[in-house]
């Protein structure tokens, strides 16, 4: 009788950490995670906040969203680099926070992955999520083509004021959002945080002092007002844009301009992290969501990215 020898086991390829200087030489630190299969490497921008190379949050610390796309990217072959952002466990008022800066380290973590070996003669894709997709934008030149997930579809400004005006009463709504806007003028022209009023509401004279912190202020002031429709339609790449059906905090856009030239798509019951979301649309709101994100919520069915990644070119 002829031995039949053990089938082999096909382990997964191990991430390894990685060191890079990013913008004026800021040391950052990231992940990568191999795969084979496909032609493209992907880098990975997180979200808004203080945010690392997993997308960890610290009012969420059973959710790691970045190491979940990762791991996704993995099994449809695409390696990827996600990074610890700058500002990601700094307590230093100093530090370079800036627009310039973070979009700085993502030009940064492009020209690092193309000197890894596992990104070695693959093209790269770059992909932001909320925030990171503005950042992502703002560095496509460096790229070769762009997977932009729960990007803003107006200004923060505009998004801001939507989601507070959605959860005021109406008897003081109206000098609330004026605050609000009383803010946005101070941040735009450089002036002092004005003193909320005594209608106005703690969270939102908390959210006035957030905004106006003194080490993410110059962030702030240069997006604010930022368009992110504009800033797509001049992008020359192949682009995919993804919103999550059940995405309270970066919904899909009631209609795409005529001048973005790319693709785009709405999953299924997915939220802002692509999770499923069994909850019904109309009873999420920006806290309850919060639990729809933990990583034992699996993820909704990206199969239409998986679709466009397999003909990218």
């Amino acid at each position: 009788m002829i031995p039949v020898p053990p089938a082999q086991v096909h382990e997964a390829p191990a991430p390894r950490d990685v060191a890079f200087p990013g913008f004026n030489a800021f040391p950052l630190a990231g992940t990568v995670l191999p795969a084979t299969g496909s032609a493209w490497f992907a880098v990975l921008v997180a979200d808004s906040g203080p945010l690392d190379r997993d997308w960890s949050d610290p009012r969420l610390p059973a959710s790691h969203g970045g190491r979940i796309v990762a791991e996704w990217l993995r099994d449809q072959g695409v390696g990827s680099l996600r990074f610890d952002k700058r500002i990601a466990a700094s307590r230093d008022p100093k530090l370079n926070a800036s627009l310039d800066a973070q979009a700085g380290d993502v030009r940064a973590a492009l020209q690092a992955a193309r000197m890894l070996p596992e990104a070695r003669g693959r093209q790269l894709l770059l992909l932001g999520h909320g925030e990171g997709a503005l950042l992502g934008l703002m560095a496509a030149q460096d790229a070769d083509a762009l997977l932009l997930l729960a990007m803003p579809t107006q200004s923060m400004a505009r998004t801001i004021a939507d989601h507070v005006a959605l959860q005021l009463p109406a008897a003081k709504g109206a000098v609330n959002i004026a605050y609000l806007r009383s803010v946005f003028q101070a941040i735009r022209d450089a002036n002092p945080r004005p003193a909320p009023g005594p209608d106005v509401f703690p969270e939102l004279a908390r959210l006035g002092k957030a905004l106006m912190a003194p080490e993410t202020l110059p962030f702030v002031r240069d997006t604010l007002d930022l368009d992110p429709w504009t800033m797509a339609a001049r992008v020359p790449l192949p682009m995919l844009v993804v919103w999550g059906e059940k995405d309270v905090v970066a919904p899909s856009p009631p209609h795409v301009p005529a001048s973005y030239k790319g693709t785009y798509l709405e999953i299924p019951g997915a939220n802002h992290l692509f999770r499923k979301e069994p909850r019904n649309r109309t009873d999420l709101d920006g806290a309850n969501a919060l639990e729809g994100y933990r990583d034992d919520r699996p993820l909704a069915d990206l199969t239409p990215v998986a679709v466009w990644l397999k003909g990218l070119k």
